[in-house]
């Protein structure tokens, strides 16, 4: 089975990668965004074509968040929306299956409760925005693909956000942390695993929402990650940070859809136990 990764170099790509390379049953072909500019249909359209991949994982993004906002804007679209929607053309131009990775973003927050897949979207900021618009796309150009909705992603090989409370406990002795905004931490090897569970078990296409189980707040989820270190966590709300991209409450999301697959979802506090085992043995 050929398998093509987008954003093969990215925190999500690399561990995709390493999920299916060393298993001789597939053939794996990694494009970082030097090897494959997305945002070119006609070079998107022509390496397909070319290489003819059974399933594309689409894990390039622009991600920063605040970037989108303004300086960042046009190619948070162009990489978000049209890349995506060149990548689904691409695809079903072959009859090749494709997994999107979008975001708890789409949603504003205002439920109440947690998000289910066929909840209705309002994406507060720029680069939720995009990711809905690639969303779209993909299903008009590809109704069968299957669509991941992931949140507060963190893994060995990429900036995040607790690699940022590690590197600031190492020189500050207090930390401030908002407390007001929910959702569910996500390792990107557990990600991972749940996109090969798509493949080999044929799960149907459509939208999934998956993360880690179990929520927090960011001040829960940096607590966790501290425990072990002399630091002071002070919870604030998040009025006390100043943002150009607006942040939803509450982006918990529900997780039953996944779980009916069969596929098992650990905790966010197993995962990032996990991780830290990874990171610090190494």
């Amino acid at each position: 089975m050929r398998i093509i990764i987008t954003g093969a170099k990215g925190q999500l790509g690399q561990d995709v990668l390493s999920l299916f390379e060393h298993n001789g049953y597939y053939d794996v072909l990694p494009f970082s965004k030097e090897e494959l500019d997305i945002t070119d249909a006609k070079a998107v359209l022509n390496k397909i074509q070319e290489l003819k991949p059974d399933w594309i994982l689409h894990c390039a993004a622009y991600t920063d968040v605040e970037a989108a906002e303004d300086e960042g804007k046009s190619l948070n679209w162009l990489i978000n929306r049209d890349g995506s929607k060149y990548i689904s053309q691409a695809a079903a131009s072959i009859g090749a299956k494709l997994i999107y990775i979008s975001t708890d973003y789409v949603f504003d927050g205002k439920k109440g409760g947690p998000y289910k897949e066929e909840d209705q979207t309002h994406p507060l900021n720029q680069y939720g925005a995009a990711k809905l618009a690639g969303e779209e796309a993909i299903h008009k150009h590809l109704p069968g693909a299957h669509i991941i909705r992931t949140s507060w992603v963190f893994g060995e090989n990429g900036k995040n956000f607790v690699y940022t409370m590690l590197r600031l406990a190492e020189r500050l002795e207090t930390l401030t942390v908002v407390n007001d905004q929910h959702g569910r931490p996500t390792y990107t090897k557990d990600l991972a695993a749940f996109m090969r569970y798509i493949i080999e078990h044929k799960v149907p296409g459509g939208i999934y929402h998956f993360s880690n189980d179990s929520e927090a707040t960011w001040f829960e989820f940096a607590k966790a990650i501290l425990k072990d270190k002399a630091i002071h966590i002070q919870p604030v709300d998040s009025t006390a940070f100043v943002q150009k991209a607006k942040r939803p409450k509450y982006t918990v999301m529900s997780l039953e859809k996944v779980k009916k697959t069969g596929f098992h979802i650990p905790t966010w506090q197993n995962a990032l136990d996990r991780f830290m085992n990874t990171v610090f043995k190494n």
